[in-house]
């Protein structure tokens, strides 16, 4: 007994530290960033100051090596502290509106990529200790010193892999001229870039999830145009996204930087340019996932949470290769019982809406979350707090009895409901974090779900204990049917609700859910997981099976 005790205590406390070591490090890393001291920003350069350089760095103005001092998001351009207002004057960065003759190449000596090699005679650049070598900052080709010619100085710049979603200087500048002339025949100036131009706009939210938006910014500044990428926290996504009415009609692709929440919010701003007459603008939205759930860019083959781990030119070839698809988006209205002055609360969704357990936890996380937010910095850290809560609400079940205090219809037609502590309408196929929640351990049949045929998929769940066995593929979900429409009446008492991770506590009300639009989104059919394979098969089955059956 005192051996299984022990064991017990030991377990407890590698836990605690396996959760607290996160937080105190990115404590102590904010801490550390606060006391450095301030970096001369003016000029046109966008630099960002670094406490440790991640690669052998040397001063594009004295030449020096440097372990620490600050970088230029756009060109990349690298300096010591003392050498910044030098670099203003000396280096120009990247020009995002051509305002001299011709499109040369931009180069910009030294610290170039690592492994990369010479354009020229082929053999690796960059390997002598000290500020050598080349790089375009456009197409991003390298070149020794030894083979820098003059012909490369001064041919035109092809932009290189990337040059269909790069927004040229000359194209904004061509636009300007037109603009003055009062003309805006964008489809005519956009035919010199050829058929194959989707120009890209990235819309990163530094502040999502495990706060990978700063250097994301960074990275596709220096491979893009960086009038092409945008931080949410300082332009709303409706500002950003009015680049596309410069751009020619149903070409523009969007990357979405973010979490569920985020391409929420960007979606709402694609459809208030459909309201404002801007149908033709409307963008195909990709998802980098940088929140905690990310069940939306699960569905659509994004993953499930972006860390570091693919280069960002792997990213851009995959939304050159991604498939353009439709999803449902689903109103929501709340209207609260009784006599009331204020307007229904009206929402959109994507993914899913819940009352019960899970949009329990969904609330004490937001809570918590908006009392100490430099907490919550760390995907690992969220989802222990998820742990935590959902952990307690299977001792304490706040939500038991729902079945008493709600009445459920679909399409009309009212259910009757099992004791269940929570219900959950889903667009999506993922949900929680990368439950298929209706499909469930997938040993009984079932009519397939689809984010773009018009039905929600609606499921109750007996518990927080439920939900957990589900997760890992131990236990069904109680499937209620499918529907054009769901109407929930919360009879008696507050209730926890959410919508795609957004929780909110909810007294006595109506929520009906109805279709609203769809969006056009990018899917990316790359690596699947052993889930997708066996539900691509399954869904091809059952292609197979109607075909069958129309055949007959």
């Amino acid at each position: 007994m005192e051996g299984a005790e022990e064991k017990g205590w030991s377990l407890a406390a590698w836990t605690v530290c396996a959760v607290l070591l996160p937080v105190l490090l990115t404590f102590w890393c904010s801490v550390r960033k606060s006391r450095r001291r301030n970096i001369p920003r003016t000029g046109k350069h966008g630099w960002q100051d670094t406490g440790l350089f991640g690669k052998p760095t040397y001063c594009s103005v004295c030449g020096q090596h440097i372990l620490r001092g600050v970088y230029c998001r756009s060109c990349g351009l690298c300096a010591d502290g003392a050498c910044v207002r030098r670099a203003n004057r000396r280096f120009p960065c990247k020009e995002i509106v051509l305002r001299a003759e011709g499109r040369g190449h931009h180069w910009v000596r030294g610290n170039v990529p690592l492994c990369s090699l010479c354009s020229v005679c082929g053999q690796q650049c960059g390997c002598q200790p000290k500020l050598c070598d080349y790089r375009c900052i456009w197409c991003q080709r390298t070149v020794h010193d030894d083979c820098m010619q003059n012909n490369l100085k001064t041919e035109d710049c092809d932009f290189g892999e990337f040059k269909n979603l790069i927004i040229p200087p000359s194209y904004l500048s061509a636009v300007t001229q037109l603009k003055k002339g009062k003309t805006t025949d964008y489809e005519k100036l956009a035919s010199s870039m050829g058929k194959q131009w989707t120009p890209l706009i990235v819309l990163a939210n530094t502040r999502s999830g495990n706060n990978m938006g700063e250097a994301l910014v960074s990275e596709f500044k220096g491979l893009l145009n960086p009038i092409q990428v945008f931080d949410l926290s300082k332009v709303s996504p409706f500002q950003a996204l009015q680049l596309c009415t410069l751009l020619p009609d149903k070409s523009v692709k969007v990357l979405v930087c973010g979490g569920d929440g985020t391409v929420g919010w960007v979606l709402d701003a694609v459809d208030e340019m459909k309201i404002k007459g801007l149908e033709g603008c409307v963008p195909q939205v990709a998802v980098l996932p940088l929140g905690t759930g990310n069940d939306l860019a699960n569905t659509l083959g994004w993953g499930a949470g972006y860390a570091g781990d693919v280069p960002v030119e792997q990213i851009l070839r995959n939304i050159m290769d991604a498939d353009s698809i439709k999803l449902d988006r689903w109103k929501v209205q709340v209207t609260n019982k009784g006599y009331s002055l204020r307007k229904p609360k009206v929402l959109s969704m994507n993914n899913y809406f819940s009352v019960g357990p899970d949009a329990l936890m969904a609330l004490n996380f937001h809570t918590h979350r908006e009392k100490t937010p430099s907490l919550f910095s760390s995907r690992l850290v969220n989802k222990a707090v998820y742990l935590f809560y959902g952990t307690k609400d299977c001792l304490v079940q706040e939500c038991k009895d729902l079945n008493k205090k709600v009445e459920l219809e679909l399409d009309g037609e009212r259910i009757d409901l099992p004791n269940l502590e929570g219900i959950v309408v889903l667009n999506i196929g993922y949900w929680g974090g990368g439950c298929r929640l209706w499909e469930g351990m997938g040993d009984e049949p079932y009519p397939l779900s689809r984010h773009d045929d018009g039905l929600l998929e609606v499921v109750g769940v007996y518990g927080s204990f439920h939900c957990a066995q589900m997760q890992v593929k131990l236990a069904n979900p109680v499937r209620l049917g499918q529907a054009h429409t769901v109407r929930l009446t919360l009879k008696s008492s507050k209730m926890p609700m959410q919508v795609d991770g957004e929780p909110w506590a909810q007294g006595p009300c109506t929520v009906t859910i109805t279709h609203k639009t769809h969006a056009l989104m990018l899917y990316h059919s790359g690596e699947q997981t052993d889930d997708d394979d066996d539900d691509a098969s399954s869904e091809s089955d059952h292609e197979k099976h109607e075909q069958s059956d129309e055949d007959m």
